[in-house]
């Protein structure tokens, strides 16, 4: 006689409930986040159009850039480029343009480039839905409230399809999510895959690790980290073999790259830091500060008074990545949206944030505006000025104005890296543990008690003499 099924979880029943919600939400604001791009689509991308419109992607213009129009394969054919020839994604991204390219053959040739923009654009809404649903199932009793803040995310309608970052960030929610189901194991392959699409998740490691060892679960991390490593592998290690030079491309892309905008390094060069043009300089810039942040945020999961949840670790990591980082294009917000709306769902300093990348997005764009059109640009009495008139800058804005927005975004993500730190610091203060809970999405680590914590010794009393 077979045994009977398990029945379903509190947390199961409970997004059960949700999905409809959840999803018909996100399918709508991706909705609108395609409507946002249509502008720039019926010009066909038009690059003054799309920065003035500020509806640029990346997904039509690669598709031909990076030789898919001719059918192409990453990381196998190479094409022609200035500072690279084959694709700069890692794997399984490019795997993903491979994929869309297959689907698309059918359209005529004249048709196929809007067609792969559009076929690219669905999947990430699936992905986005994805996204939001595992989001929901890894914060517990908060399900709707963490679900809606990733959902209704003005930065998700704004940047869902300027690149192919929602393939990552699903993959990282779902491993997530499986982490707190006390799957360890589907944790890791999940988070290995999110590292061949893009190689952020790897921050992540650090996080599982701290925790894990600080309640003593070394069974459940070496799970995660095998799974990790051999998902990695899998999808790695055929192109490693066949394609090295195309496979190679994105580490070596990476570490050659200069300062981009989006950067705090493209502020301080233009206010007196020198030596940001020398590359090696910069990268060491970068890691250095990275690594101080990382060992802080090790201190602090392993000395706090209660033991952090794991989204405010996996936060904390990624905005000390973030920060210091030479590259930070406005897609990234993805990036951090599930952490903090898992991390901290409260409205006050998300909406403040939400309202810096929103400054950010649109800064970013007028600004490589005026690059392009080799003008000026508005200044920022101008540009307000411009917006309350109910117009656009159609010759973009200075580079003062810019610094306005990306100190905007920067100080915002700062924010709320803060408050995250004061709520680990005051348990009593943390919105999730306030209302009860422990860690929701803790899986192994929900209510462990402590194996190993970094502590003070208590002073002891001397006996008088």
């Amino acid at each position: 006689m077979s045994a009977a099924p398990a029945p379903p979880s509190t947390a199961d029943r409970r997004l059960r409930g949700l999905v409809p919600v959840l999803t018909g939400v996100t399918a709508l604001v991706c909705l609108l986040g395609w409507l946002q791009k249509q502008p720039c689509a019926s010009a066909g991308f038009d690059f003054v159009r799309t920065t003035t419109r500020a509806c640029y992607t990346d997904i039509y213009p690669l598709y031909f850039v990076r030789g898919l129009n001719e059918n192409k394969v990453p990381y196998f054919d190479s094409f022609d480029g200035d500072a690279f020839r084959y694709v700069e994604y890692p794997v399984l991204s490019g795997a993903f343009m491979q994929v869309v390219n297959w689907l698309v053959q059918p359209f005529a040739a004249a048709s196929r480039g809007m067609a792969f923009y559009n076929t690219t654009a669905l999947l990430l809404a699936g992905l986005a839905v994805v996204t939001v649903l595992a989001t929901a199932y890894a914060a517990g009793r908060r399900s709707l409230r963490t679900g809606l803040m990733v959902a209704l995310s003005p930065a998700l309608l704004l940047t869902a399809y300027i690149n192919w970052d929602l393939l990552a960030v699903a993959l990282t929610a779902l491993a997530v999510a499986a982490w707190s189901a006390r799957r360890p194991a589907l944790a890791g392959v999940l988070l290995g895959l999110a590292v061949a699409a893009k190689f952020y998740p790897v921050l992540f490691l650090w996080p599982f690790v701290l925790l894990c060892v600080r309640a003593g679960r070394w069974r459940a991390l070496g799970r995660l980290l095998l799974g990790a490593a051999a998902s990695w592998l899998a999808v790695n290690l055929p192109v490693m073999l066949f394609a090295w030079d195309g496979w190679l491309t994105f580490y070596s892309f990476s570490r050659s790259r200069g300062v981009d905008w989006g950067s705090i390094f493209f502020f301080l060069q233009d206010h007196g830091l020198e030596g940001v043009s020398d590359r090696d300089h910069l990268n060491m810039i970068g890691t250095g500060v990275f690594a101080l942040l990382a060992l802080a945020v090790g201190v602090l999961a392993l000395a706090a008074p209660r033991r952090p949840r794991l989204p405010q670790l996996m936060l904390l990591v990624l905005i000390a990545f973030m920060l210091p980082n030479k590259v930070w294009s406005p897609q990234y917000v993805l990036w951090l949206l599930p952490l903090v709306a898992l991390a901290r769902p409260r409205l006050p300093a998300y909406l403040l944030w939400q309202a810096g990348e929103v400054v950010y997005f649109f800064g970013i764009w007028w600004y490589l505006l005026s690059v392009s059109l080799r003008v000026e640009g508005a200044d920022l009495s101008g540009t307000l000025s411009t917006l309350l008139s109910f117009d656009l800058p159609t010759e973009g804005i200075d580079t003062a104005t810019y610094h306005v927005a990306l100190l905007a975004r920067f100080l915002t993500v700062l924010l709320l890296a803060v408050l995250v730190v004061r709520d680990i610091l005051r348990p009593s203060g943390d919105p999730v543990r306030a209302g009860g809970d422990d860690d929701p999405a803790g899986g192994v680590l929900d209510d462990a008690p402590d194996a190993f914590r970094l502590a003070r010794p208590a002073r002891t009393l001397q006996p008088a003499t």
